[in-house]
């Protein structure tokens, strides 16, 4: 029976593993080493400003490792969604890493760099051509927004790493990618079925997280065949059981039994999971369903502001009691001393953490019932000095203002910093949530192919 073996080491490249849970995923010799490196998940600021959310030192350290291992194993090192979010900077933020590795490791290597920005004036043209979508629930596109963007990245499927694996490359580092398709594509490419591999990339893309306890920080075993896979955690503190890992399958995902992505979806309907034995799972069952276009989903952000925040807190149970009155009277008072602006030049956010500074109009429970409350006083404006003004005035009102029964005239508000105002730069937002149309599902991802290190000879 044809399998191929599969190590993840981490959920995220820079989120760190155990180096004995990793070496214990190389005495099982794998056919690859694979870690998807980002997600939208910590917001559009990473995509729009082009920085990473990882730190350098942790992606370096990890991506050591990984290497270093490929090449004493001779087996491929594949990474999706390079710095965090994908983009041109963040690809080239990752390979500049990866290079440096090299250099110092005295290693030698073919590297691929999968670019995945997309040129506004290219997605212009698709727009106008009718070849973009909305994917829910985002709105229509229009000229206008698609113009704001900073940066667009599309999210490649297996085709890309395909034809970077077809020119023999060692190490892939791709821009933004469909999560799976780092460990399915090699899988893909040898003939093992699309659906299952990537169901196991689905997994395996969390590593650990799919085990119980779960952890992002710990290494996961995948052995793909023609009619299952199996998991393993690396750890043996960890355990696979059929309900973390049919749970983890559900995980960021709408429908139960079909998993959307690019050219397609995969179809659980008849999916089983089994327990194979105390620390592994056995999964059959879910196969690929190719869609009658192929879809590439984009993603974009533009700059709407500037943003200074300012932390507080207060045990005063006559303050709490109020606080919707007081935040009221605070907002009113700096509209009454901003009255020139604008509308939109602004906009003034309090944040109460002890009452519904998690949920916020979602929180079910609007009473405090503990002795004292976080306020986060923020504020997004057209610049940063206009945003600096509003925070600083907002929080003076709060501070010294006289609601009924005050006892204590010294201040109303605890600081733990100073300074109290927090200048937090430019703010994003996701603007471009949409399909786009492709007759080709390499055509918007160019593969780049160079020898890194020594001169190979």
């Amino acid at each position: 029976m044809k399998e191929i073996r599969v190590l993840s080491p981490t959920a995220i490249l820079g989120y760190g593993f155990p180096v004995e849970s990793f070496e214990r995923g190389l005495d099982k010799e794998p056919d690859l080493i694979a870690v998807d490196a980002g997600s939208s998940d910590p917001g559009p600021y990473y995509l729009g400003a082009g920085v990473s959310f990882t730190d350098k030192t942790a992606v370096k350290r990890d991506l050591k490792l990984m290497i270093k291992a490929g090449q004493e194993k001779d087996i491929p090192v594949i990474v999706g969604t390079a710095g965090g979010a994908g983009a041109a900077s963040h690809l080239e933020w990752c390979t500049e890493i990866v290079e440096e590795i090299a250099q110092e490791e005295d290693l030698s290597f073919k590297l691929a760099t999968i670019q995945a920005e997309q040129e506004q004036e290219f997605i212009l043209e698709k727009f106008q051509a009718g070849q973009i979508s909305p994917l829910y629930p985002a709105p229509e596109l229009t000229e206008k927004e698609l113009k704001s963007s900073t940066r667009i990245v599309g999210q490649m499927g297996v085709e890309p790493f395909i034809e970077a694996l077809d020119q023999e490359a060692e190490v892939i580092i791709a821009g933004r990618a469909y999560d799976p398709t780092v460990f399915a594509s090699f899988c893909i490419r040898e003939g093992l079925p699309a659906g299952l591999a990537l169901h196991m990339g689905k997994i395996m893309e969390c590593a650990s997280i799919a085990a119980n306890p779960g952890s992002g920080s710990d290494a996961m075993f995948g052995i793909l065949r023609d009619d299952h896979f199996l998991l393993e955690p690396l750890n043996p503190k960890r355990r696979c059981t059929t309900t973390s890992v049919a749970a983890h399958t559900l995980y960021e995902k709408t429908n139960p039994t079909k998993l959307p992505g690019p050219g397609g979806v995969i179809d659980l309907s008849e999916t089983e999971f089994e327990q194979y034995d105390e620390r592994t799972v056995k999964v059959s069952g879910s196969k690929f369903v190719a869609a009658d276009e192929y879809t590439i989903k984009l993603e974009g952000a533009k700059q709407v502001g500037y943003r200074t925040v300012s932390i507080a807190g207060t045990r005063d149970p006559i303050m709490i009691e109020q606080l919707d009155h007081i935040i009221e009277v605070v907002k009113e008072t700096v509209e009454d001393n901003f009255v020139d602006l604008a509308a939109d030049d602004y906009h003034l956010l309090f944040r109460i953490y002890g009452r519904d500074g998690v949920m916020g109009n979602l929180e079910p429970e609007q009473e405090v019932s503990g002795h004292e409350v976080g306020i986060i006083i923020e504020v997004v404006a057209k610049s940063q000095e206009l945003a600096n003004t509003i925070c600083s005035f907002a929080r003076s009102t709060m501070l010294h203002y006289g609601y009924p029964g005050r006892v204590a005239t010294a201040g109303n508000l605890a600081f733990p910093y100073s300074p109290s105002d927090l200048k937090a730069g430019e703010v994003y937002e996701f603007n471009v949530h949409h399909l786009i149309k492709v007759d080709d599902p390499t055509e918007l991802f160019p593969v780049q192919i160079e020898e890194v290190g020594e001169t190979i000879g």
